[in-house]
């Protein structure tokens, strides 16, 4: 499958003979990056904000999803678990994890997850083969607690995303920091990751993406 990354928290995850997912579509007035012209038929909304639920910016969808549930759409399985469990603070937000599971390659979106999960929560979500994370503070994780959510799923490959770039019009801090905390040196961006089961890495292991024009 291939996994492409357009700014902030919207990636598409293509596989041949399954549906098209787009997660988190933004509005680009709001965030930043260029408009998003991007065509699927599933379209994942994390939480209610501009950053993530311009769902009209995506063709062609037939499903789009906003909350928790289990659903199966054109062959894939998606796992949705709500994060917000516990006292609400006037800062907290709804959040949904979506874990997408491509006949056994399972991709996770993290969407603007604020605290570190449950055990019960990282339950829920069972094994994680690839993990999208958000890395840059604001609303969501830093970069210290990202870590520190990447060991609790150790998933096979890790793509940071919700962190600051040339495009953001967003306040959020820069990748490095996150490179940092995971012990890490300065990472080579590249366009896309196209991944299967048979090429998952034996360690987990950190892939930064450059933003594509959507």
């Amino acid at each position: 499958m291939e996994i492409t990354w357009y700014g902030h928290s919207c990636f598409r995850l293509t596989e041949r003979n399954y549906v098209t997912v787009v997660t988190d579509p933004y509005d680009n007035k709001v965030i930043g990056y260029d408009s998003l012209k991007l065509k699927a038929e599933i379209v994942t909304v994390s939480h209610d904000a501009p950053g993530h639920n311009n769902s009209a910016a995506v063709k062609g969808s037939t499903h789009v999803l906003t909350g928790p549930g289990e659903f199966e759409i054109g062959g894939v399985f998606i796992t949705a678990v709500q994060t917000d469990s516990g006292k609400k603070s006037k800062d907290s937000i709804r959040n949904t994890i979506y874990v997408f599971d491509y006949d056994g390659l399972t991709v996770a979106h993290l969407g603007d997850l604020q605290k570190i999960p449950t055990q019960s929560e990282i339950e829920l979500l069972g094994t994680v083969n690839v993990a999208l994370v958000p890395v840059g503070g604001g609303n969501s994780l830093n970069a210290a607690k990202a870590a520190e959510v990447v060991s609790m799923l150790e998933p096979d490959l890790v793509i940071p995303m919700h962190y600051a770039t040339p495009d953001s019009k967003i306040k959020l801090d820069e990748i490095n920091k996150f490179i940092k905390e995971m012990g890490l040196s300065k990472t080579e961006p590249q366009p896309s990751l196209k991944v299967s089961r048979s090429s998952l890495p034996a360690e987990t292991h950190v892939v930064v993406l450059d933003y594509q024009k959507g």
